[in-house]
């Protein structure tokens, strides 16, 4: 499976974004696999930030995006978004999206796939 994130830019606190992860390589990729956006801020560490299992049916957020942070996916597109909103300058970081064989949502690094990463900036 290749992972390709897209949709990163610069974006003023209180405004919205979109990131994309397109994937290629497995014909049904959703439907097999846990997806997981995930960030690093400079200096920190990589973190988990939403999740969808969609043999499961099921959607976890970090804390800190939760309300804010909208997983979801096109399935014609085999493309999975994360809508950002209310966007904070403490959001500031690389996102990047990975996918997993196990059905249940992992929310630590061990994903069997990644993307390359796409960088949002949040100015206050």
């Amino acid at each position: 499976v290749q992972l390709q994130a897209s949709g990163g830019g610069l974006v003023q606190a209180g405004g919205s974004a979109r990131l994309s992860c397109a994937a290629s390589g497995s014909g049904r990729t959703f439907s097999r696999y846990t997806m997981g956006w995930f960030r690093q801020a400079p200096g920190k560490e990589r973190e988990f930030v939403a999740g969808r299992s969609w043999p499961k049916g099921e959607t976890r957020y970090a804390s800190s995006v939760k309300g804010r942070f909208t997983i979801s996916n096109d399935v014609s597109k085999n493309t999975v978004y994360l809508q950002m909103n209310s966007l904070k300058p403490e959001d500031t970081a690389v996102y990047y999206c990975a996918a997993d064989a196990r059905i249940a949502i992992v929310t630590t690094l061990n994903y069997d796939y990644w993307g390359q990463g796409t960088e949002v900036t949040v100015s206050s």
